[in-house]
């Protein structure tokens, strides 16, 4: 769906199923697109920069958000991932909380998000020998525009015919659970990772009441806040100093104005507002966005 929703332009012969928008990773870090800093690394720029970045005193690295899109053709892995206070007791990984912004979704479209109310360790564990995960998880049936919150230690999984923004901590650690007993070409499935999963996933916490949101703040948490906004066409919004802001564009185009530069942007493109700019947002086309804020 990133090709028929935004237009991206993916290898033939391969399947995509995520895109980095923005990631300041061991292994992965964006790269400056336009200005004078074309081509240099975030973390980079970060360095040079801090405060007119960030907003904040000191060095605060890595970057403190990890946003992709993910396309989902077929479920995904039923996965979970640690806390901080797990991290330290497993000695491995970085803690992860995460959201899932729902932007398009097939009809009949899925997702399992946490556990059953009731599910004790041990049920859970005999779920997973005999390859029954699914059936202690909450099935939710999701449409455009909602957006889910999963604190790190929530079991977990993506249903296929869905297209999310995923808005989370700056961690790829991922324990999984079950792979719907799926192989690759050579025959061999993936690793699971079942004794750290047992002890990452919080069996106190199984609120059937998961709040829902579709306007306005749709996440807030120590982690990072989201918002939804919803421009008209041939508007405007002010871009004050002071914080640093995300912004994913979810529909419409227009341009971001400011510091004598004109930068466009267009549905599925994701742009770092520095916290010492200022500056515009001009909508040529009824544009909705989420803001994201650290």
């Amino acid at each position: 769906m990133l090709r028929e929703v935004f237009g991206r332009e993916t290898p033939k012969g391969r399947r995509i199923g995520e895109s980095w928008e923005l990631a300041d990773l061991p292994q992965d870090k964006s790269i400056i697109a336009n200005g004078k800093f074309t081509g240099q690394t975030l973390e980079s720029l970060i360095r040079k920069f801090p405060k007119e970045i960030t907003g904040l005193e000191g060095l605060p690295l890595p970057f403190p958000l990890l946003l992709k899109f993910l396309d989902c053709g077929e479920v995904l892995s039923i996965q979970v991932h640690p806390d901080e206070a797990t991290c330290k007791r497993l000695g491995r990984g970085n803690f992860k909380a995460e959201c899932w912004y729902i932007v398009k979704a097939k009809p009949g479209a899925i997702i399992y998000n946490g556990l059953k109310e009731g599910v004790t360790k041990e049920q859970f564990s005999k779920a997973i020998k005999e390859g029954k995960v699914e059936q202690t998880l909450r099935k939710i049936e999701v449409k455009a525009g909602q957006c889910y919150y999963l604190p790190a230690g929530t079991p977990h999984a993506l249903g296929a015919g869905l297209l999310i923004a995923e808005i989370e901590t700056p961690s790829d650690t991922t324990f999984r659970i079950f792979d719907w007993h799926r192989v690759d070409e050579s025959g061999k499935p993936r690793p699971l990772h079942i004794n750290e999963a047992l002890e990452s996933i919080h069996f106190d916490s199984t609120d059937d009441n998961i709040p829902v949101r579709t306007t306005g703040r749709l996440v807030e948490s120590r982690f990072f806040n989201v918002d939804k906004g919803h421009q008209k066409p041939n508007s405007e919004a002010l871009i004050s100093a002071g914080q640093m802001k995300t912004v994913i564009f979810l529909s419409g185009s227009g341009t971001i104005t400011g510091a004598g530069n004109v930068v466009e942007f267009k549905a599925g493109q994701t742009v770092l507002i520095p916290a010492a700019y200022q500056g515009v947002l001009r909508f040529s086309a009824e544009t909705e966005y989420l803001t994201v804020t650290t």
